[in-house]
């Protein structure tokens, strides 16, 4: 089966993930020694772009990097996965995105962003198509993500991580808003939006229709090896899946098996089969709701 992606057009964050894997997470005031450290692109907004474009989808990026080596080897990162960065700007006097990221043993990690570009980008000179699905996250400037929303005309998702109040006219513009379950729970207006999928980890994810849950998908055993990256790419295959016509509990199902590929893979971008795999792999997934 061959299945004809749309074009979705990722607006956020673009960061250099530097990670210290250790066997545990240190507590408040604690040292712990033996860590192994490395680094590899990453941002919420790189992140799904990377994973649309390796799903077989059409994926532009919007967003912005530093001048200085690690938004050069940002820049080369996404146009080697397949991504147009053609939109990402590059800023004088800013530094590229970094996130300072402790995992463990199990996968579980501390993050702590550095913004740097991704707070001063703007949206000037940028154009959405009509067709154009636009996918925005939280780790740049609400701003932007208004003008964005405002400016496109065409599907709109919010995967409205990290948590915070949002402005009504940002959710009633929202054709579709991504959460986990914390996210979930902190932005007490999700409950009257018009439509929202939420993850719950291994408890699978579903979909909320004005707070009415209308469909749910179980999630996919696996080891893990890195959950950074997990929800990201699970938000590219939800809004690819939904964009070529799955019903909601079909769609989330597939974006669940993306998301368990995710995390038994140690990237923060990781390497995905083509969607229209993960569509077959869940045909006789048990999923409930339309």
């Amino acid at each position: 089966m061959s299945i004809r992606l749309p074009a979705v057009t990722v607006v956020g964050s673009i960061n250099i993930d530097i990670i210290a894997t250790t066997d545990r997470l240190p507590t408040a005031g604690e040292t712990i020694g033996d860590g192994v450290l490395h680094q590899q692109p990453g941002g919420k907004g790189a992140n799904q772009a990377v994973a649309a474009a390796r799903l077989g989808g059409s994926a532009r990026m919007i967003g912005a990097v530093g001048d200085d080596a690690s938004g050069r080897l940002m820049l080369a990162s996404l146009s080697g996965a397949g991504v147009d960065a053609t939109d990402v700007a590059v800023l004088h006097g800013d530094a590229t995105g970094t996130a300072l990221i402790v995992v463990d043993r199990d996968g579980e990690n501390q993050i702590v962003v550095c913004p740097g570009a991704n707070s001063r980008f703007s949206l000037e000179g940028v154009e959405f198509g009509p067709e154009e699905t636009v996918l925005c996250q939280l780790e740049v400037g609400l701003p932007v993500v208004l003008e964005a929303a405002r400016r496109s005309s065409g599907f709109f998702v919010l995967n409205a991580a990290p948590a915070m109040d949002l402005p009504a006219d940002l959710l009633e513009r929202c054709d579709l808003v991504i959460v986990n379950e914390t996210e979930y729970e902190l932005i007490p207006a999700l409950a009257e939006a018009k439509l929202v999928a939420v993850t719950y980890g291994k408890d699978g994810s579903a979909m909320f229709e004005h707070g009415h849950r209308v469909a749910e998908a179980p999630a996919s055993a696996v080891t893990v090896a890195n959950t950074i990256g997990a929800g990201d790419a699970f938000c590219a295959a939800l809004v690819l899946a939904l964009r070529v016509g799955l019903s909601y509990a079909r769609a989330l199902a597939v974006a669940n098996a993306v998301g368990a590929d995710a995390v038994g893979d140690p990237s923060s971008q990781p390497a995905l089969a083509l969607l229209e795999e993960y569509v077959a792999r869940t045909a006789g997934a048990g999923v409930a709701g339309r």
